[in-house]
């Protein structure tokens, strides 16, 4: 387990949820989620990345899939319920979720914005999603994180 202990992890402690922490080389820098899942040694359909995209409404989204995955704009936007979503700037990331590029997680932002996974977690004992931290990743099982932020599952990815 990390030695660090990140907000989600308190977060997920206080729900009793059950997670295993891990840490990864990093600089001050991001790193793309297939190199995260390749230092962890784990499944790279498992480990996920979270997005976050505002919609025509003006409504923001979060939007969790699997690294190697791109967001399909036309299905995310079905997913929220709008005609039509983008992506938010990086430099808007910190101000809206808590979070910088690289540490976004679905778990403990700002604002309990809607949050959907990608369908493929479902079908996945667990998955791995950034501890809201650059170099750290929590993994625990989809139903339990995604009852925790209210997300839904749909089909997000091209």
């Amino acid at each position: 387990m990390a030695e660090v202990k990140t907000n989600v992890m308190r977060v997920l402690e206080q729900h009793k949820i059950a997670y295993t922490a891990y840490e990864y080389p990093h600089g001050k820098d991001a790193i793309d989620g297939v190199t995260v899942a390749s230092l962890l040694g784990q499944d790279v359909r498992q480990v996920f990345k979270t997005l976050v995209a505002k919609g025509k409404s003006g409504g923001h989204y979060v939007f969790a899939i699997p690294v190697a995955a791109e967001l399909d704009l036309k299905k995310a936007a079905k997913a929220a319920g709008e005609k039509s979503v983008e992506m938010v700037h990086v430099k808007d990331l910190l101000g809206l979720t808590g979070y910088v590029r690289g540490g976004c997680s679905p778990v403990g932002m700002k604002k309990a914005y809607p949050t959907f996974f990608d369908q493929t977690a479902e079908t996945l004992p667990t998955i791995i999603v950034s501890a809201g931290r650059i170099g750290f990743q929590v993994e625990t099982a989809p139903q339990e994180l995604a009852a925790l932020v209210r997300a839904r599952f749909a089909e997000l990815t091209v």
